[in-house]
């Protein structure tokens, strides 16, 4: 049995994240600690964990971005190593140089990386200088004037995107040129914003393109190996909401090239820990659109077809351990989907929405990540995910009715969700063909409108909760079933 150098992990994180993390630590017999701003006091994670670290800042988010409090909470809780888990700090090269500077080993890959990636100008440079394919593109560096010119010069459709970017933010697609500058300087404004990195890029915008990403895993020792690819062309606004491995757009042969091609520049790029190398797929053609240096959200699905526990991987690791398998030991088994259930309405351009959890219940026969609990205030302070839900079957129909039987049985009252529009895709004719593509939700409106099933649902849900203390009474009077023969409340 590997020894491992630590014994207490800090979880900079909050949410199902935390909540995943922790459960693979206790696997290993690690103690988490994970910190937490006052809003997420009553959250699964703080109840879970063998330490809770109090953090506070001007807002909640702000709190999960102080550098300073992380490695203070990491020392006080005697932590070894530190997860970032995804979001905030995770993909943050000063923090990770920042964690290792004070004595503390960082579960992720070295700062060096994260920088090399997180710059999107930079690695599709590195990732063209080896040889790997990009898409026809145009970059903004010392001459605006002649950026605009090799922008122009590649043709309409282009897409503009921010050099820091991620999570589609600061992302203009451009179908005439005319609007072309308005377009870079509004990325431009936003990448500032946002990342605080105002330069930007142009690339070929493809039509109806498909989202297809693989997750590899590196050691220190020069080994890499795929885990396979993923699809994750069901978004809105440029964010994922559905995601499935295998692709049902892949050959054998496309696969084996694209996992490959995947392998070979983490290799190039002398990858360590989990990592994500997403490409563009169109036409039977990819290219590489950029490389995520974290765990991904969607990481469960990869799990579920594969056995290997990816969180225990990064462990090991950050920890200097060797990678235990080969790529020939890796195998792909049956198909998963993972869905992603938001505090949002999706008729409303996908608005966030607010409230206190009345009552929340999970189906059986699927994996959950949640990162909630019934009682619990859901605000606009974070990302409006509240779980994730994980079908695995031996088929992709299999796993698409499975997907759907569980969502329609997922009970959250208190907060608008997301789950009947989730729920409608899962039943739609073209996902369940297969033919979906990063434009789908926007071909196809009609998914995103409230229906009848949402009020009907969410009625006879109500009635049950406002009835339950009247029907677990010992003073109750005689159920109406017993009055009214067959019929049930």
């Amino acid at each position: 049995m590997y020894t491992l150098p630590f014994d207490t992990v800090l979880v900079a994180n909050r949410g199902e994240i935390a909540v995943r993390i922790v459960k693979t630590l206790r696997k290993l017999g690690l103690r988490s600690a994970v910190i937490y701003h006052e809003v997420d006091a009553h959250t699964p994670a703080i109840s879970m964990a063998d330490t809770a670290i109090e953090i506070s800042g001007r807002s909640p988010v702000a709190a999960y971005l102080d550098v300073g409090q992380m490695i203070a909470a990491a020392h006080k809780a005697r932590a070894g190593a530190l997860h970032p888990g995804y979001g905030f700090l995770s993909e943050n090269a000063e923090f990770a140089r920042a964690v290792t500077k004070a004595g503390i080993t960082f579960i992720g890959p070295a700062p060096e990386t994260i920088e090399l990636m997180g710059d999107k100008i930079r690695a599709r440079k590195f990732v063209q200088s080896n040889g790997f394919p990009v898409a026809p593109s145009a970059i903004d560096e010392d001459d605006p004037e002649e950026f605009v010119v090799r922008a122009r010069a590649i043709g309409a459709p282009l897409l503009v995107k921010p050099s820091g970017g991620g999570g589609g933010k600061g992302m203009r697609i451009v179908r005439d040129l005319d609007h072309l500058e308005d377009a870079i300087e509004q990325a431009r404004r936003e990448g500032q914003r946002h990342f605080a990195d105002s330069r930007v890029y142009v690339e070929r915008y493809i039509e109806k393109p498909r989202h297809i990403e693989v997750q590899v895993l590196g050691d220190s020792f020069g080994n890499v190996v795929h885990l396979f690819e993923r699809e994750c062309s069901v978004q809105r606004r440029f964010q994922k909401i559905i995601e499935e491995t295998p692709s049902p757009a892949l050959s054998p042969q496309l696969r084996k090239r694209i996992c490959e091609t995947a392998v070979g520049i983490a290799r190039a790029a002398n990858y360590q820990n989990a990592g994500t190398v997403e490409f563009i797929f169109s036409g039977g053609e990819f290219y590489f659109l950029e490389m995520n240096t974290r765990l991904q959200v969607e990481h469960p699905v990869t799990e579920m077809i594969t056995g290997v526990d990816l969180v225990a991987e990064q462990v090991y690791a950050a920890a200097g351990r060797a990678l235990g398998f080969s790529q020939s030991d890796i195998v792909s088994n049956g198909h998963a989907i993972e869905i992603r259930l938001y505090a949002e309405a999706p008729e409303r351009g996908y608005a966030p929405t607010t409230g206190k959890v009345l009552l929340l219940e999970y189906p059986d026969g699927v994996r959950i990540d949640s990162g909630i609990l019934q009682g619990q205030r859901i605000t606009a302070a974070f990302d409006p995910m509240l779980a994730k839900i994980i079908a695995h079957a031996p088929t992709r129909i299999e796993a698409a009715l499975k997907a759907h039987r569980a969502i329609r049985e997922t009970i959250l009252l208190g907060c608008q969700t997301n789950a009947n529009f989730l729920a409608r895709i899962l039943a739609d004719e073209a996902f369940l063909g297969g033919e979906i593509h990063s434009g789908y939700l926007e071909d196809n409106p009609h998914i995103a409108t409230d229906n009848f099933a949402f009020g009907l649902s969410a009625f006879l849900a109500s009635a049950a909760l406002l009835t339950r203390p009247v029907r677990e009474s010992a003073d109750a009077v005689p159920p109406l079933h017993a009055v009214l023969g067959n019929w049930r409340n």
